[in-house]
C-alpha cells in the first residue's frame, strides 16, 4: 500500500522549495542530504511530506527516546493508515555486566524491561518483515546494538490459512519453538491456551487475541478478538502467527552452538594456564559450564547475548544483526538532530568493547562476548545507503557528507520569528527569574529553565515548590515514559515551569513555552556551546511572546554567535512576512496521546506544591528482574523531605543528634561500599545539615 499522508496544512513558506529539493536529490540517488531547518519551521512536516513522495520505507533515528515518542506521536498522525512504528530501549532501567579490576569489584547485570515497548519493538519487526512497504520506524540508536538473525525469526514465523492440514500438537509445537509459552490462568502477551479443538494465542507484539479452531486435522477457522472484552475483530482465510521474542533459534542450531562454546572454552581455559593466570581460567569453566547446562536443560541462561555469535552462525570479528538487517535493501534513513545523534552512535561501540575487554582479560566471559555488541560506525553508513540530516544546526561531518549542499528551511509557516535574547548578570539570577516565571503565570505561559547539573534542577525544582509554583523537572534518571507524562503535563497547565539539564534542548513541540532561562550561560562547554544554545534558545521560537533570557557575567563567543545566528534568522523571516503581508499568529497544537498511553489530566484543585504529578498515568507493569514501586520519578522526588529538615529534629537533644549521625556515617560508608553513590551523597548532605544544627545549638547554649 502507498503512503496516504493526512494534514488539514499544505506547505507554505520555506516548505514547498525544500521538499522539492530533497526529493529530487533522493529520487537522482544522492546518499547524503542535509535538512537546515529552524525549531517550528516544519521540519516534521517536510519529512513527512518528502516520504510520501519517495514511497520508501523510512527509518528516522533520534537522539533520545523523548523525542522519538513526539515524533512517533506526529507520524502516527499523519499516516493513520500506513505503518508507522516505535523502536527503542525497552529497559526502565539497566545495569550492564562490569568488573572493576582496581577494586576487585564485579557488578552482575540487572534490569527491568517494559512490558509496552517490548510489544512495540516485536510490533516493528513483524511489520518489516511482512513484506510491506509502507513503514516509517521512528527509533532511537537502541537501533543499532545487536538482535537476533532476521532469518531464523522469519524462519519462525507461523503461517495458516483456513483449511490447511495441521495437526493441532504440531501447530502447538510450532508455537513453543516461536517461543510463545502454554499458560491455562491468564491470556498474557505471548502466551497461548488450549480449549478441546480451539487454541487461542495473545499475540505479543499486537493486543489481539487469535483463536484458530480445528476440525480433526484441519483449521477450521481463524479469528481475531479484543482480549479484554472479548469482541469480534472479524474472520481471517490467511494468517501469520510471528515469534514471541526477537531471539529465536532452532534446535539444530542450538546444539552446534553449543558444541562450538565448549570448544572455545577449552582453548580459552588453556590460553589462561599457560600465561599463568590460573584463577581466571577456573572462573571462566565454571561461568562457562554453568550457562552450557542451562542451555541444554531450558535453552536459556543468564546473559545469553554473550553467545549471541554462537546462535547467528557469525564468524568471530563479524558486525552483529541490527535493526537495519530486518529493512528491505532499498530504505531511506532521516537522521534527526543529526549534531546530536552522530555523535551518539560514534561513541557506542568503543563504550562497550571497554567494558567487555574487563570481562573477558579477567575470566567473565569468553571472548565472543566482544562479538556483541553495538556497531561501529562505519558499519552503520554502509548500512544506510541514503541518509537526510535534518537539524538546526548541523556540524561539520553532515555538511562535508552532503558536500556542502544545505536546504535551508527558516521562514516559518505560521510567521513567527525566532525569540528575542536578552543577557542579564547572574547575580541574584534565581530572584529575577522568579519575578519572569511569575508574569507568565498571569498570561496563563509556560516556562522552560536549563541547568547546568541534575543536582541544581532538583534543588531549584524544590525551591520552586516551596513558593508554591507548579514545577517539575526531568533529566535522564527520569524513566522514559514518565517524561513523556511530564511534557504533556507542562502542555495541560498541571506544570507553569519545568526544569532540565539537557534534555530541554532538540525538538521538543512546545507552543505554551514563552519563556526559556539558561542559567549560567557563560560556563563554556558541551551545556552552553553554540550549537547547545541555539538549539535552547528554539523552545521559546514557538510562542507569539517568545523570549530567552541568558544569566551571564559575560557574553562568550558560542552565546554572540547564538545571538548573531538568531538575528540573521529574525531579520530574514521578517523580511519575508512584510514582503507576504504575513500576521504571525499563535501556533494551536493538540495535545497527542503518545505510544499509545493515555496522557489526559484531571485539572483539580490538588495544590501541586505538594508534588502533584502525572501519578496514575504510569504504563502499565513491567517485568523484570528487581522489583521496583510502579510511582513516578518526579513525585517520589518532589515529596522527599530530607533528614535534616525533618520536624522531629527540632525536638531532638545534641547528644541524640551525635548518635544519629553516627549511624548515619555508617550507613554513607555501605552505601559507597555498595558503589551507591548517589544515595551516599545524599547521606553525606544530611550528616552535614545535622552537624550545622549541631554546632548552633552548642554555640547558643548558656554560659557558652
Amino acid at each position: 500500500m502507498k503512503f496516504q499522508l493526512c494534514s488539514k496544512y499544505k506547505p507554505t513558506g520555506d516548505q514547498p522549495q525544500a521538499i522539492e529539493q530533497l526529493v529530487k536529490g533522493i529520487l537522482a540517488g544522492e546518499p547524503a542530504q542535509t535538512l537546515l531547518g529552524v525549531t517550528g519551521s516544519g521540519k516534521t512536516f517536510t519529512m513527512a511530506n518528502v516520504i510520501a513522495r519517495v514511497e520508501k520505507p523510512t527509518l528516522i533515528l533520534s537522539h533520545n527516546k523523548t523525542l522519538a515518542a513526539q515524533l512517533y506521536s506526529e507520524f502516527k498522525s499523519f499516516f493513520p493508515d500506513n505503518s508507522v512504528q516505535y523502536f527503542v530501549s525497552y529497559y526502565d532501567y539497566y545495569q550492564p555486566e562490569a568488573y572493576i579490576p582496581s577494586s576487585d569489584k564485579y557488578i552482575e547485570k540487572d534490569l527491568m524491561i517494559n512490558d509496552e515497548i517490548e510489544r512495540l519493538r516485536l510490533s516493528t519487526v513483524s511489520a518489516l518483515l511482512s513484506g510491506r512497504k509502507d513503514v516509517v520506524v521512528v527509533s532511537s540508536v537502541s537501533c543499532l546494538y545487536g538482535m537476533g538473525n532476521p532469518d531464523d525469526f522469519d524462519a519462525n514465523v507461523i503461517k495458516i490459512h483456513t483449511g490447511q492440514k495441521v495437526t493441532r500438537n504440531f501447530f502447538l509445537r510450532q508455537l513453543v519453538a516461536s517461543l510463545y509459552s502454554r499458560n491455562e490462568v491468564e491470556a498474557a502477551r505471548g502466551t497461548f491456551r488450549v480449549k478441546g479443538d480451539t487454541v487461542e494465542i495473545r499475540l505479543a507484539y499486537e493486543d489481539i487475541l487469535v483463536r484458530v479452531s480445528f476440525w480433526g486435522d484441519e483449521i477450521e477457522s481463524i479469528k481475531t478478538i479484543h482480549p479484554d472484552d472479548g469482541v469480534s475483530l472479524g474472520n481471517h482465510d490467511i494468517f501469520q502467527i510471528y515469534p514471541a521474542n526477537l531471539f529465536v533459534t532452532s534446535p539444530e542450531r542450538m546444539g552446534t552452538a553449543i558444541g562450538q562454546i565448549e570448544v572455545d572454552l577449552g582453548r580459552q581455559y588453556d590460553d589462561f594456564f599457560h600465561v599463568g593466570k590460573e584463577l581466571e581460567a577456573k572462573r571462566l569453566l565454571e561461568r562457562v559450564t554453568y550457562d552450557v547446562e542451562m542451555l541444554r536443560e531450558v535453552g536459556h541462561c543468564s546473559g545469553i547475548e554473550n553467545y549471541s555469535r554462537y546462535f547467528d552462525g557469525r564468524q568471530p570479528g563479524m558486525r552483529p544483526f541490527c535493526l537495519l538487517d530486518y529493512f528491505p535493501n532499498d530504505f531511506l534513513t532521516i537522521i534527526d538532530e543529526s549534531h546530536v545523534t552522530l555523535p551518539q552512535c560514534r561513541a557506542m561501540f568503543g563504550g562497550d568493547l571497554s567494558r567487555k575487554m574487563n570481562l573477558v582479560d579477567y575470566g567473565f566471559r569468553l571472548e565472543a562476548a566482544l562479538d556483541n555488541r553495538p556497531l561501529k560506525f562505519e558499519e552503520f553508513e554502509k548500512l544506510t545507503p541514503q541518509v537526510l540530516y535534518v537539524s538546526a544546526t548541523p556540524a561539520d561531518y553532515e555538511l562535508q557528507r552532503s558536500e556542502g549542499v544545505v536546504v535551508e528551511q527558516i521562514i516559518r509557516p505560521t510567521g513567527l520569528l525566532d525569540p528575542v535574547i536578552e543577557v542579564r548578570p547572574s547575580l541574584n539570577q534565581i530572584d529575577d527569574l522568579l519575578e519572569e516565571i511569575n508574569i507568565r503565570i498571569e498570561r496563563g505561559e509556560r516556562t522552560l529553565v536549563t541547568t547546568l547539573t541534575k543536582r541544581m534542577a532538583e534543588e531549584l525544582n524544590e525551591y520552586l515548590l516551596k513558593l508554591q509554583i507548579n514545577t517539575a523537572y526531568i533529566h535522564s534518571d527520569v524513566d522514559t515514559l514518565d517524561r513523556i507524562k511530564i511534557l504533556d503535563g507542562l502542555r495541560a497547565g498541571v506544570y507553569d515551569v519545568l526544569i532540565g539539564v539537557n534534555l530541554l534542548r532538540e525538538g521538543l513541540d512546545l507552543p505554551e513555552v514563552s519563556l526559556v532561562a539558561i542559567l549560567d550561560a557563560d560556563k563554556e562547554g558541551f551545556l552552553r556551546n553554540h550549537r547547545s544554545l541555539t538549539q535552547t534558545v528554539g523552545r521559546a521560537a514557538r510562542n507569539l511572546n517568545g523570549t530567552v533570557i541568558m544569566y551571564a557575567d559575560k557574553i562568550t563567543d558560542s552565546m554572540q554567535q547564538t545571538i548573531d545566528e538568531t538575528q540573521r534568522r529574525r531579520t530574514k523571516q521578517l523580511a519575508y512576512n512584510e514582503e507576504h503581508g504575513i500576521t504571525p499568529t499563535a501556533i494551536i497544537k493538540a495535545r497527542n496521546a503518545i505510544v499509545g498511553f493515555d496522557t489526559d489530566f484531571e485539572m483539580d484543585d490538588t495544590p501541586v506544591k505538594q508534588g502533584r504529578t502525572a501519578a496514575g498515568h504510569r504504563p502499565s507493569t513491567s517485568k523484570h528482574e528487581k522489583k521496583r514501586e510502579a510511582v513516578p520519578y518526579v513525585q517520589e522526588y518532589t515529596k522527599q523531605v530530607h533528614l535534616a529538615a525533618d520536624p522531629v529534629m527540632e525536638y531532638m537533644n545534641i547528644e541524640s543528634l551525635r548518635k544519629l549521625i553516627d549511624r548515619r556515617r555508617v550507613d554513607m560508608m555501605k552505601a559507597a561500599k555498595e558503589m551507591n553513590f548517589i544515595e551516599a551523597a545524599q547521606i553525606r548532605d544530611e550528616i552535614i545539615a545535622m552537624e550545622d544544627r549541631c554546632n548552633a545549638m552548642e554555640n547558643n547554649q548558656p554560659g557558652q
